[in-house]
This record gives C-alpha cells, structure tokens and sequence, in this order.
C-alpha cells in the first residue's frame, strides 16, 4: 500500500508534499504530482500539508477518483524506481489518463 494523489492536484502542483517527503518519493509531472509507490515509507507526511487535499491512502481513495490510483503506477512505467524525485526534476510527462483531462482547477 502506499499514498495516492487524486484530482484535486492536476493543473495546480502545490509542492508542499515534496518539501515534507522525507524519502523524496513525489515526483512531478506536466499536470500533477505523483508518489512513487515502491520508494514511499508510508509515513503520511504528505497529507496533511497538502492544500486542496488531494493525497489519500490508497485504500481511502474516494470512489470517483479511483482511476488516480493506476495514473499513479502508469506514471512509473518508463521512469521506474530512479531513488529520488530530486535526482529527476520536473518531467513533461504525465500518466495517459492525466493526459487527456480538460484543464482543471484554474482560478476564476
């Protein structure tokens, strides 16, 4: 089990997850951030600094954004275990699904 991020957190990237990770797992992607599920300790630092609540437990995921949690895995696919977000940087690429949103979250 590990920590997933959900919807609430495409198009914004708050880093305040990262900057809390003390095992640097949260690596980030064009449009969202992502937990990297074999590097993750479990130890829950992310969520509460977390401004629009989009970390959960994996088991605690809302229903309607269960599909965050394959995102989360999809977006390892090609970059794998690398040991640290900060070894990586900020990457252009996204999970397909997280691809094909619509613009989200964006101010008014």
């Amino acid at each position: 089990m590990t920590y997933i991020i959900a919807e609430p957190c495409v198009d914004v990237l708050d880093r305040a997850c990262v900057e809390e990770c003390p095992v640097d797992c949260i690596y980030e992607g064009g449009r969202m951030l992502y937990i990297q599920p074999d590097e993750c300790v479990d130890c829950g630092a992310c969520e509460p600094v977390c401004p629009v609540e989009a970390i959960f437990y994996e088991d605690d995921v809302p229903d309607e954004w269960e599909p965050y949690v394959s995102a989360n895995a999809d977006f390892f696919d090609d970059l794998g275990s690398p040991g640290g977000a900060s070894k990586v940087g900020k990457t252009d690429h996204d999970a397909a699904f997280i691809k094909g949103l619509p613009p989200m979250n964006e101010e008014e």
